[in-house]
């Protein structure tokens, strides 16, 4: 607290603070911090995806440290950097690194499925080392002023993984009592450092306020309800896009707090209703946001309360999702789900079945798009639930129609789709416009790469359906389009 932020002033006074080294180098504290340190990592910041420093109050702390970290965790797990000394004592020595064994440490600190894990430092590194994936700093070393403030910017550096998940936040865990002090640690105007550091505790307060929202605005939905009654009224309350907006806001504040927080004891009175939340915005998402990868939306410690409750009594975790083939209807019908449900499972089911097999049937583009047109009509509530079951029955039709005579005739995927697509518009002898552009097509079998062949292709097209008999200039520029759409929308 004497206004040293240099760090190597501030080492001068620690050597001179000859009582605060011993007392921070106590065997017996040190295998208490390394205990504990050990354990926080792999039940809290492992389970995250993330690395960790633990910054001692100098050298030969770091060895020792390293030494006491070796019994609880693997040898491989922790790292110890530092600069070396000339006149260093073995136990000093055991830890010098080459620069190129250094260079390699710090290259695979940075990437989430190497070790080591945890980097055991001192001086070097806390200021000017980029490691996105560092997220917790376990501090047992008096700083202040510009190192302190560097030293919690190597932690709290933006990272997103290869799933799409982003690091809330990064975590300082104090040892020796420098956040008890912040402002006089951090001696800048309060301006400049405010939102800079929060304690755990404001979180937790966060927390309950969140959950108290959660209890009155979103849980309230489904309290007293069967699990289909549940997700009945879930579907029908969140249909309008902002009010759903809203609610995956709130979640991933709410999911961020907990994947900060967990496992601690507080959230042990939370579990219930953070599943049921959880729960609700799987359903939503997976009923409003088709095509996307719903896992990639929670955080890891929130992904696996999914992955270890994916039953519960009061709501259904997942929505149904049928095959659609000639049985499709039929089971829809028996099913006992509500109609708002059976509308859901439907549009879930026909995306997979689109997405699936798009490739070798790319006339599904097209039913792919009615589709969606009948979604959005329903989710802007201009066709009930009853109404757009009988659209999606028509869809689903349509669908199976088209694969069994494509079983049925000799064509490559691409003509049969300029078939299909032809043949629904009614016009005369499809079979015959189809197979003009399958010498089209053999002519330009690179049109998809060349923006001249494609040019040609969609040229012959045209001249194709005006041949057929379509006058209007806008009616054959809009189904070549389409037909072209669906041709590209189904490359490999």
């Amino acid at each position: 607290m004497e206004g040293v932020s240099d760090i190597e002033e501030l080492n001068k006074v620690l050597e001179r603070a000859v009582t605060l080294k011993n007392e921070l180098k106590s065997p017996d504290r040190m295998a208490k911090i390394a205990t504990f340190v050990a354990d926080h990592y792999r039940e809290t910041i492992e389970p995250m995806g993330y690395k960790a420093f633990l910054v001692a109050v100098d050298r030969e702390a770091c060895a020792l440290y390293k030494a006491e970290l070796d019994k609880h965790l693997p040898e491989d797990y922790s790292k110890v950097v530092y600069s070396p000394g000339q006149n260093d004592q073995s136990h000093l020595a055991k830890y010098h690194l080459s620069q190129t064994e250094e260079k390699r440490i710090r290259k695979a600190f940075r990437k989430p499925d190497e070790l080591p894990k945890i980097l055991i430092v001192t001086e070097k590194l806390l200021t000017g080392f980029d490691a996105p994936i560092l997220y917790c700093m376990y501090l047992d070393k008096p700083m202040r002023d510009h190192v302190l403030l560097q030293a919690i910017a190597r932690v709290n550096r933006p990272y997103e993984d290869e799933e799409g998940r982003k690091k809330p936040s990064g975590f300082v865990l104090d040892f020796v009592g420098i956040f008890d002090n912040l402002e006089k640690a951090l001696a800048f105007d309060s301006a400049d450092i405010e939102g800079v550091v929060h304690d755990i505790a404001v979180l937790k307060g966060r927390f309950v306020e969140l959950i108290e929202k959660a209890r009155q605005d979103y849980l309230s939905l489904i309290g007293g309800k069967t699990s289909d009654k549940a997700v009945e009224a879930l579907l029908q309350h969140f249909m309008d896009e902002e009010t759903r907006q809203g609610y995956y806001q709130f979640f991933r504040e709410l999911s961020d707090i907990y994947e900060i927080l967990s496992p601690d004891a507080f959230l042990r009175p939370f579990i219930e209703d953070m599943k049921k939340l959880t729960s609700m915005y799987r359903i939503l998402r997976e009923a409003y946001e088709l095509g996307i990868k719903i896992d990639k939306a929670f955080s890891r410690k929130t992904a696996k309360l999914v992955q270890e409750h994916t039953k519960t009594d009061a709501i259904k975790a997942t929505l149904d999702v049928y095959e659609i083939n000639g049985d499709t209807l039929r089971k829809i019908e028996a099913s006992k789900a509500s109609d708002t449900e059976k509308v859901f499972n439907l549009l879930k089911s026909l995306a997979k079945a689109i997405r699936e097999n798009v490739d070798r049937m790319p006339y599904l583009i097209p039913i792919g798009e009615r589709a969606e047109e009948v979604s959005q009509l329903f989710k802007e509530r201009q066709r009930n639930s009853k109404e757009t079951l009988e659209d999606l029955r028509r869809v689903i039709e349509d669908m199976n129609a088209a694969r069994r005579e494509q079983a049925e005739r000799d064509m490559s995927a691409e003509v049969f789709t300029i078939f299909w697509m032809l043949k629904k518009e009614g016009i005369d002898n499809p079979e015959d416009k189809a197979n003009q552009m399958r010498a089209v097509l053999e002519h330009y079998p690179h049109w998809r790469k060349s923006a001249s062949h494609e040019r040609e292709v969609k040229n012959a097209l045209y001249a194709v359906l005006y041949q057929s008999g379509m006058k209007d200039t806008k009616t054959v520029t809009k189904l070549g389009q389409t037909i072209m759409r669906a041709l590209k929308g189904g490359a490999a």
